[in-house]
């Protein structure tokens, strides 16, 4: 399976060619004015708040963040509205995988993890490791999970065609990578800590860097997808993407902890960030999105 980059999701730059400078976004004439900083983080407030008093009712505890979160502008426009319809495999065992990924080590290489070391020369950037145990309800560890990983380079910028954040691409960097868990469950990266990056969901928007994760379960059909953040980012109090998880303690466990003991001398910072894949201390996932 060939390492390519996944298109970036809706908090990524607006399509264009990479090869050309992007010229000063312009709302189109007639177009409503995009909302204010201060709007967004006055209705990103107003839901936490109304999420605590929720919480404080006894109400139970989401699984998901709110597919329709209003502050994320293009939740409203892109979530599904209708419940899921259930596949009788047993009727068309050819409409639902039954099995699968099954990769072994010939399919998944150290070259794979290693997204500083996939092209010729050096990426440009703060070489970090990532690392962490991916984990059921009980603690377990779940062994041979493909995770898989894509990323903005160190200006915050995708290489992929449809970033156009006129920010510089890196020739030695291509931002995507994947492993397989350990018998411990453990997984490892090394990379380059992400920039942050602009987009237009609102007006002077900016995403905290950030890493996508990806894991596989025994089928295709059997993905989760989220996003692992860096301690201490001041752009938190902004983003409703991060904001649309309304529980702060679930909200903390998509936050990595620098880990001193994982810095690799003269080369490269240690984070460490544990995925808890379901219950009551599951990592938030971008369920529907």
């Amino acid at each position: 399976m060939a390492l390519t980059p996944p298109t970036p999701s809706d908090d990524a730059p607006v399509p264009a060619s990479p090869s050309v400078a992007a010229p000063p976004h312009r709302p189109a004439p007639g177009a409503p004015p995009l909302p204010g900083q201060a709007d967004i983080s006055r209705e990103i407030a107003a839901r936490h708040t109304a999420a605590e008093r929720d919480r404080e009712a006894g109400a139970p505890a989401p699984d998901h963040p709110a597919r329709d979160f209003a502050p994320y502008r293009s939740t409203t426009a892109r979530h599904p509205r209708r419940p899921p319809v259930e596949i009788d495999h047993r009727a068309d065992p050819e409409a639902v995988e039954l099995g699968g990924p099954a990769f072994g080590v010939t399919d998944v290489s150290d070259l794979d993890a290693d997204l500083t070391r996939q092209h010729t020369g050096e990426p440009l950037g703060e070489r970090i490791t990532v690392t962490g145990r991916v984990l059921d309800r009980t603690g377990r560890p779940v062994r041979g999970q493909l995770v898989e990983i894509w990323q903005a380079n160190a200006a915050g910028r995708y290489a992929h065609r449809r970033d156009r954040h006129p920010a510089p691409l890196d020739p030695h960097f291509t931002g995507v990578g994947r492993c397989l868990t350990d018998d411990a469950g453990r997984y490892a990266f090394t990379t380059i800590k992400p920039g942050a990056y602009p987009w237009r969901n609102h007006h002077n928007a900016w995403r905290p860097a950030h890493i996508h994760f990806s894991f596989f379960g025994s089928a295709f059909t059997q993905r989760l997808i989220t996003q692992m953040y860096f301690p201490g980012d001041p752009l938190f109090p902004y983003d409703p993407i991060l904001g649309s998880v309304t529980d702060p303690a679930a909200r903390a466990r998509l936050v990595a902890a620098y880990d001193h003991e994982l810095n690799v001398p003269e080369r490269s910072l240690g984070y460490r960030w544990d995925v808890v894949l379901d219950g009551p201390s599951a990592t938030w996932i971008e369920e529907g999105r």
